[in-house]
């Protein structure tokens, strides 16, 4: 009884994993036969879970929305709590939180009936964000979902999109990663009608339906997802290339500004910070949030600015 229990829950994790499974494919990952899978199935099914079965050549298992949540995890009000604040730690700031909300709610959103979706959205149309990062324009929670099923299944995606002039577009792209930067999400993608990688926008981008068709990922012409945008706004916005020695370990710099900076090791407790900021308040506040001492500052201007700062947070302290 434990095997099959177990052999059960790593079936329904690989049904999450992928939008669709061939029974093959399936029956290898678990190593059993095609008929111990067809009974694994049904077992899921009995305890509520909307396995979805595709007879044929072509045939296998998918996921499926249903008409309640499955049972034994959760009821409608936590599914709903869940699912609002997976949608608001999905714009925090919290280094590595945004990625893992925005998965785990596209996992709670696949198997959400409409009847609970409806209250999510009621609930986020009612809500008003606080905090720092309330001021960055928002991106609608369905958009974030859409487009990450979207990579995850590498499927091809058509939305309507508008740049920063202004202008309109109709985009279809095969989507690769989801990037949070700063406080905005970006979609890496290929634009297959301009037939080049392309980073977008997720506050403007909209309607973002799934073609269907499924595409082999090409190679990113860059060292990451994240390195492809970083790229794209120094290139488009002016900014200003700063740089200082931290005293503090590369590994705990990274986790604290790496998605806003380059950070090169330099010993076991210190290493260099690059990055391109719009303006040096920005450097500054980044290189404080290391909670570390710094040095081999640049360029000079910085200092100067650290310098300014430093003098208003002193007054403070000693009034």
């Amino acid at each position: 009884m434990a095997d099959t229990s177990n052999r059960t829950l790593r079936l329904l994790s690989l049904l999450q994993a992928r939008r669709f499974w061939s029974g093959g494919d399936l029956a290898g990952r678990l190593d059993v036969s095609l008929r111990t899978l067809r009974r694994d199935i049904d077992r899921l099914r009995d305890l509520g879970y909307p396995v979805e079965a595709r007879p044929g050549v072509d045939g296998g298992y998918s996921l499926a929305p249903g008409a309640a949540l499955p049972p034994l995890v959760l009821d409608d009000d936590e599914a709903v709590a869940l699912a609002v604040g997976l949608q608001a730690a999905a714009q925090a700031p919290v280094a590595g939180m945004a990625e893992s909300s925005v998965q785990a709610l596209a996992k709670v959103v696949q198997v959400m009936p409409a009847r609970l979706r409806r209250r999510v959205d009621a609930l986020r149309e009612v809500t008003v964000p606080a905090g720092w990062g309330s001021a960055a324009p928002s991106v609608d929670p369905s958009v974030l979902t859409s487009v990450a099923l979207a990579c995850r299944d590498a499927e091809r995606l058509r939305f309507a999109y508008t740049d920063a002039s202004g202008a309109d577009s109709e985009r279809l792209v095969e989507p690769f990663r989801l990037v949070p930067a700063g406080r905005r999400w970006y979609l890496v993608a290929y634009d297959v009608d301009r037939g080049d990688w392309r980073s977008f926008r997720l506050d403007r981008l909209s309607r973002p339906t799934g073609t269907g068709a499924r595409f082999a990922p090409r190679t990113l012409p860059a060292e990451d997802a994240a390195a492809f945008v970083r790229a794209g706004i120094v290139a488009a916005v002016p900014t200003v290339r700063v740089q200082a020695r931290v005293h503090a370990p590369a590994d705990d710099v990274r986790q604290r500004i790496g998605r806003w900076a380059a950070v090169e090791e330099l010993g076991t407790d210190s290493c260099r910070v690059t990055m391109a900021a719009e303006n040096l308040d920005w450097a500054v506040f980044a290189l404080g949030v290391t909670g570390a001492e710094i040095d081999e500052v640049a360029p000079a201007e910085l200092l100067e600015q650290l310098g300014e700062w430093g003098a208003r947070f002193t007054a403070a302290v000693n009034r």
